[in-house]
């Protein structure tokens, strides 16, 4: 099955459905990623902050699968913001990765230098060294902001988005500016006992799937890009198989209605939250 591909604001192609390793142990995530390589997935989502992105460059390397096939993500942090830190960053990330190119590079937190290091990506993207660029975890201020002072709009905003925070109305505000949506925590970690929601169950029960397909198509068919994690094989292709599902206009307006309208994890406009996140340096 071929994966369905979404058009960015620049003309570049993604995978809608790809494959995440938050939080998946360095030494796991070779395997991992191998694994999720041979069922299918071509998208692959990392960071600097997850600390396994030589574990991906090794997957990919081991794979042989063509650079051309593949679609590869990673992400600046922090203490690396700034004009002549972003260019180290993904230097740092470039080699661990062992590529010659990214295909999206992400501000992973809309806090430090933003716009220096906005300013160091917009060249990457001229250079060639990326293919893409684009943010993640800005709320509506910021990333409206971002847009509206610099040449190049962001071609992703990637967002805590799931059933009980769908994000509907931010969606359409992204969308009016160009900006793709992506998920991250499509499952919300399993929190209000999601994978038991009786509303979310008895919609997998119709259409013979798991709670976790109905959520991922529940994305997919919204437009918004998602990046699914997991270490076991037999999950990675039930979520690979959930491109085959089509749920109903009556499904759609079930799911609607479990938006609680809040983080299930942190509040990025939270004093104390930016504080936690600025402290937490990468380093070697």
């Amino acid at each position: 099955m071929d994966a369905q591909n979404v058009t960015l604001n620049n003309g570049v192609e993604m995978p809608i459905l790809g494959f995440g390793v938050y939080q998946v142990p360095p030494e796991d995530t070779q395997r991992v990623v191998e694994d999720a390589l041979e069922v299918g997935y071509r998208s692959l989502d990392t960071a600097a902050a997850y600390f396994n992105e030589d574990a991906v460059g090794r997957a990919i390397k081991a794979s042989g699968i063509p650079r051309d096939e593949l679609f590869i993500t990673t992400k600046l942090w922090i203490s690396d913001a700034g004009d002549e830190g972003a260019r180290v960053g993904f230097e740092r990330s470039l080699g661990k990765l062992g590529l010659d190119h990214l295909d999206l590079y992400l501000i992973h937190q809309p806090f430090g230098d933003t716009y220096g290091s906005w300013r160091t990506m917009e060249k990457l993207l001229a250079e060639g060294l990326t293919r893409a660029i684009g943010v993640s975890n800005f709320y509506p201020d910021r990333l409206v902001d971002l847009v509206e002072h610099n040449e190049v709009v962001p071609a992703i905003n990637q967002i805590e988005t799931h059933p009980f925070f769908q994000r509907a109305d931010y969606q359409e505000l992204l969308a009016s500016l160009g900006v793709r949506i992506e998920s991250w925590g499509p499952f919300a970690e399993g929190r209000n006992n999601l994978f038991t929601d009786p509303v979310l169950s008895e919609i997998a029960r119709a259409h013979d799937a798991t709670v976790g397909q109905v959520v991922l198509r529940w994305l997919v068919q919204r437009g918004v890009v998602v990046i699914p994690k997991s270490v076991r094989r037999e999950r990675m292709e039930e979520n690979f198989a959930a491109a085959d599902l089509e749920l109903t206009d009556a499904d759609v307006a079930a799911i609607a209605a479990l938006d609680t309208g809040a983080s299930l994890f942190i509040d990025h406009t939270d004093p104390e939250a930016v504080r936690m996140l600025s402290g937490m340096a990468i380093t070697d």
